[in-house]
């Protein structure tokens, strides 16, 4: 994305994303590496109530969790700012999620090539809303294990919606993901304005 001059008006322009995806898959991560401002996170210490709960055999050493939300913000450039709104990963909060999408343009389902099942229900979520998406695979260990087209395959997805590599917790690699994000949902718009009726 390529920076723009400020609008003639100098308005700022603010977007809402959500980023989702499995329980353990960097979520919390990515929000807190690109945030211009300390992130506000829901992290809570897990707890035996969460034995039998939250399958933590893929993410040993895990001990918090979000419990409701992480929330950061980014400037792209000076007339657009991205408020980043991270769900909870367990089945146990999604019935958050409806009022975390709420005035959202889109969304990046981030995943985990080990354990890619566990992005199904976003992608579902966000396909059954038509709320324009991108998936992020976390190159855990900074390696890319698989091809996006390998993943795009095995997630079932349409051609058209991006599948991009990144390093949650490596700043630029995340505002790559973010611009293009934004990309997407603006060509999306603009094919559907001119699309006929």
């Amino acid at each position: 994305m390529s920076h723009r001059p400020p609008t003639p008006s100098g308005r700022v322009t603010s977007a809402k994303i959500v980023i989702a995806g499995g329980f353990g898959v960097g979520k919390t991560t990515l929000v807190g590496s690109v945030s211009e401002i300390t992130p506000l996170t829901t992290e809570a210490i897990m707890t035996s109530a969460g034995v039998g709960v939250d399958d933590t055999r893929q993410v040993p050493g895990k001990t918090t969790t979000t419990v409701a939300m992480d929330f950061g913000r980014i400037s792209i450039d000076r007339d657009l700012i991205l408020y980043l709104f991270g769900t909870p990963g367990q089945t146990r909060f999604w019935f958050m999620w409806d009022e975390l999408v709420r005035g959202a343009i889109g969304a990046v389902v981030l995943v985990d090539t080990r354990r890619l099942a566990d992005c199904f229900a976003a992608i579902d979520f966000f396909e059954h809303r038509r709320l324009p998406y991108l998936v992020a695979i976390n190159c855990f260990d900074g390696m890319q294990y698989h091809d996006p087209q390998d993943v795009r395959d095995a997630l079932a997805i349409s051609s058209d919606v991006p599948v991009v590599a990144c390093d949650a917790r490596n700043r630029e690699s995340t505002k790559h993901v973010l611009i293009s994000l934004v990309e997407y949902v603006l060509t999306m718009r603009r094919s559907r304005a001119v699309a006929p009726a």
